[in-house]
């Protein structure tokens, strides 16, 4: 099993050009409204990108770096338990210090990963992911992806509906940066199966049920898979930031976000952490 799961990784990775992640593809439509809905959201930015965060506190929402780049307004989209849409406006954004903006994901040396502060709270009706408490993510362990992103990549209308399925991981990548790769657990990223696609970079990777979800990871980019027919980047290898490696990272600068005002902007007083560049906030 181990010697099947590195190779098709390998053959994958270096063949396919892996793409920012944007829907769930082969998954289902998230009908529970005590489930995984209480704790993903959908980012849109002024300028039309999607991509999906996982909630760590009422007002943080822990995503890819790269969802968070531009230079333009963002907004969270929360779904209630009767999967009723609400915007909230994103205020700061804090990027990893190692993160590289003009970079292709296999080419980005730092780390993937940002955390939003909202305007306001969700509220009652959402659950926060711990970061602190996440445990490694090993070879052969089943996970699920939780994503807004399209169910494929020809279905141009079919993002902003929250979708999750089961895959497995595949073990890690180190291309200039280290990732987790998972993939449809039965079709091993060699043709078209269950993953991520479009709109579904920043979402979460978790083990566990409606009575406690685990954060594992946060989504980075996907590819097609080796024997796919046409160019996609979609339903092959999803790509995953591992929190655990990060997490003294998340909760310093979750810290730093928490205690941003409207009168600060990024550059906050006292930093715990290095900060990046490209760090934001909006008065």
């Amino acid at each position: 099993m181990k010697r099947l799961l590195r190779g098709c990784l390998s053959a994958v990775a270096l063949t396919l050009a892996p793409l920012p992640a944007t829907a769930v593809t082969g998954g289902k439509v998230v009908q529970d409204p005590n489930g995984i809905r209480r704790s993903v959201v959908l980012i849109e930015s002024s300028q039309g990108e999607l991509c999906s965060g996982a909630v760590i506190a009422p007002d943080l929402i822990l995503t890819a770096a790269h969802c968070v780049l531009q230079r333009a307004a963002y907004r969270v989209v929360a779904v209630d338990r009767r999967f009723r849409k609400r915007g909230i406006r994103a205020v700061a954004a804090a990027l990893h210090p190692s993160f590289v903006p003009g970079t292709t994901p296999r080419t980005q040396p730092g780390i993937d990963l940002a955390i939003l502060k909202l305007a306001e709270p969700l509220g009652p009706e959402f659950t926060p992911l711990n970061p602190a408490r996440s445990p490694g993510l090993g070879e052969g362990d089943l996970v699920d992806l939780a994503g807004f992103g399209l169910a494929a990549e020809a279905k141009r209308g079919s993002a902003r509906v929250l979708r999750a399925t089961r895959l497995v991981s595949l073990g890690t990548l180190q291309a200039a940066n280290r990732v987790v790769v998972v993939a449809d657990q039965r079709r091993l990223a060699e043709t078209t199966g269950a993953g991520a696609c479009r709109g579904d970079s920043g979402g979460p990777i978790v083990r566990g049920g409606p009575d406690g979800y685990q954060l594992l990871g946060i989504v980075s980019w996907s590819s097609g898979a080796l024997h796919s027919s046409t160019p996609t980047a979609c339903g092959g290898l999803t790509a995953v930031t591992p929190v655990s490696e990060h997490e003294d990272w998340i909760s310093a600068r979750a810290q730093d976000l928490q205690r941003l005002n409207g009168e600060q902007t990024i550059g906050w007083s006292a930093p715990r952490v290095r900060s990046n560049a490209y760090d934001w906030s909006m008065r």
